[in-house]
């Protein structure tokens, strides 16, 4: 530093909220949002979600809806999440091309068009009668490489459907390969996989789990999503492995919590990099600020300004298009 106070006064550049905004070093856009959706099957009015205020699970009327919405303020992309009336042990309407999921992505793409990216989470545990992301063994296990046969169709029939990029959720190992393999079969080569390379095994996702009905019946998920005390190499060896198997863009979940292992992953990578601010951040904020005890629109930005100065590209959140509408 060549000057010193007096002469140095770092307070000049935020003397006014134009200067401010002028060396501003962080700037979110519309299109660096991404709207999770939930289509459940079977309703005739959309859902509230008791633990996330303001997040529904749709009719395909509603859903339509907020992806025209979404698109008209600019957002850059909705992941769907299906609710399907009937599940079993296997998933079967996961891959359904009547199924919940199917539909909803025919609807929004139908509705939206090329005006926004429409993805699909490409997952299990919203279609299993157990709750878990994959296929069960005898003995109640997740068995990895039954389950990545099974990711693999569910992804052929997002792309089918439409989907314009497909999002593996379940941290199976070598489930982006399967997929990519499979997609490419079928003749998808141009639909991209965002991976869901570092997924923790977090305490934040409660409420995602009443919004997509997807609780595990028995156990958790630990032995599959990552410790959220191991060590940072770990989630970079998967980022690696998700690269070499071809995956397109990369996601670490949960966003704030990790705000260290977003910079790391960014650092590392030449791919864009997703982060989810998952139900629990969003929930957090939402009941604090009903309290009063926060103000609302303040921590919202700003709680999205450190993810994306943490080095996210593209941030998954349930406030894309209240947000996009203000930027």
């Amino acid at each position: 530093m060549s000057a010193q106070f007096p002469i140095a006064r770092p307070r000049r550049l935020r003397s006014s909220p134009a200067m401010r905004r002028m060396v501003s070093g962080t700037r979110l856009h519309p299109a660096d949002l991404i709207l999770p959706l939930f289509a459940k099957e079977g309703i005739t009015e959309p859902q509230p979600v008791a633990s996330m205020p303001g997040v529904y699970q749709h009719t395909r009327d509603s859903l339509r809806k907020a992806a025209h919405e979404a698109a008209e303020a600019g957002v850059g992309g909705v992941i769907l999440f299906g609710v399907p009336a009937v599940k079993d042990a296997r998933g079967s309407a996961a891959d359904d091309p009547d199924g919940v999921l199917q539909v909803a992505l025919r609807d929004v793409v139908s509705e939206v068009g090329d005006a926004l990216v429409v993805m699909a989470d490409t997952c299990l545990d919203e279609f299993t009668d157990h709750g878990h992301c994959g296929i069960l063994t005898p003995s109640g296990d997740v068995d990895n490489d039954a389950t990545l046969e099974r990711y693999a169709s569910i992804a052929v029939a997002q792309a089918e459907a439409g989907s314009q990029m497909v999002a593996p959720s379940g941290m199976m190992d070598g489930q982006v390969g399967a997929i990519r393999a499979a997609l490419d079969k079928a003749g998808h080569t141009n639909v991209p996989i965002l991976a869901y390379s570092v997924k923790y095994a977090s305490a934040f996702y409660g409420p995602f789990r009443d919004a997509a009905e997807c609780a595990p019946q028995f156990g958790d998920r630990s032995t599959h999503q990552q410790d959220p005390a191991g060590p940072l190499e770990e989630a970079l060896r998967e980022v690696r492995l998700d690269l070499a198997e071809g995956a397109d863009a990369v996601m670490v979940k949960p966003a704030m919590p990790y705000l260290d292992v977003i910079t790391r992953v960014r650092d590392e990578v030449d791919v864009p990099v997703a982060a989810y601010q998952v139900s629990g951040e969003y929930a957090m904020i939402e009941a604090a600020a009903a309290n009063g005890w926060i103000d609302r629109e303040r921590t919202i930005n700003e709680s999205l300004v450190a993810i994306k100065r943490a080095g996210a590209d593209l941030i998954l959140t349930y406030w894309a298009t209240e947000v996009a509408r203000t930027l």
